[in-house]
C-alpha cells in the first residue's frame, strides 16, 4: 500500500475505534522532504488519498492543511526517524490527563510500553503559536504525550507503530480509569 493511501486507512482506523470523532484529529505521514497531512476538517469515513494535502518538511504550508500541519512539520524536524505523527482524541486518555499530572500506566501492556506518558498544559487561546515547539520538542524525548483537554500527539517510524502506540495508551488509560472506578 502506497504511504497515502495507508495514512487514509489510519485515520479511518482512529475513527472506528472511537479514537476520534467523524471530523476530529488529524494525521501525516512522510516521504523524503515531503510531509502528506490530512486537510482540514477532514472526515475519516469519506477522506481519500487524493485529499491529502502534500507539504514540505520546511517552508510554508499550503491552503486547506490541517491546523496542526506546523506541528507536523516541527516533530519532522526535532525526530529524525519520524515518518508518521498521530493525534487522536481517544476519551479515556484524555480524561485519565485532565489533572495536567502525567500519564503513568497501571497495567502490564502499558508499563511495557511506556514507563509515563508527559501531559503539556497549553492555553487554548495559544495553542496554535505554542504546540509545535512545545509537543515536538517532548515526542523527541518520549514518542507519545498529550496535550491536557485536547488528544493525544504520536510520532513513530513508522504508521504501524505510531497506531499501536495510540491504542496501547487508550487502551491503558481505559484500563486505569475503570480500576479506579472498581475502587482498585
Amino acid at each position: 500500500m502506497n504511504p497515502r493511501e495507508a495514512l487514509v486507512q489510519t485515520y479511518r482506523w482512529l475513527r472506528q475505534h472511537g479514537l476520534n470523532d467523524s471530523h476530529s484529529g488529524n494525521a501525516s505521514v512522510r516521504e523524503g522532504e515531503t510531509v502528506w497531512v490530512t486537510p482540514t476538517g477532514a472526515c475519516a469515513d469519506s477522506l481519500g488519498a487524493e485529499a491529502l494535502v502534500r507539504c514540505p518538511v520546511e517552508g510554508e504550508i499550503p491552503a486547506g492543511a490541517s491546523l496542526d500541519a506546523p506541528l507536523h512539520q516541527a516533530v519532522y524536524r526535532k525526530v529524525a526517524d519520524a515518518a508518521a505523527v498521530l493525534h487522536s482524541h481517544g476519551p479515556h486518555a484524555i480524561a485519565m490527563t485532565f489533572d495536567g499530572r502525567d500519564f503513568v500506566p497501571d497495567d502490564f501492556e502499558g508499563r511495557y510500553y511506556f514507563e509515563r506518558i508527559p501531559v503539556l498544559d497549553i492555553a487554548f487561546d495559544d495553542y496554535v503559536n505554542e504546540s509545535p515547539g512545545r509537543v515536538a520538542a517532548s515526542l523527541a524525548r518520549i514518542p507519545v504525550c498529550v496535550v491536557r483537554g485536547h488528544g493525544v500527539y504520536v510520532c513513530a517510524p513508522s504508521l504501524d507503530l505510531a497506531y499501536k502506540r495510540t491504542c496501547s495508551f487508550e487502551s491503558s488509560a481505559r484500563l486505569s480509569l475503570l480500576g479506579r472506578l472498581a475502587g482498585t
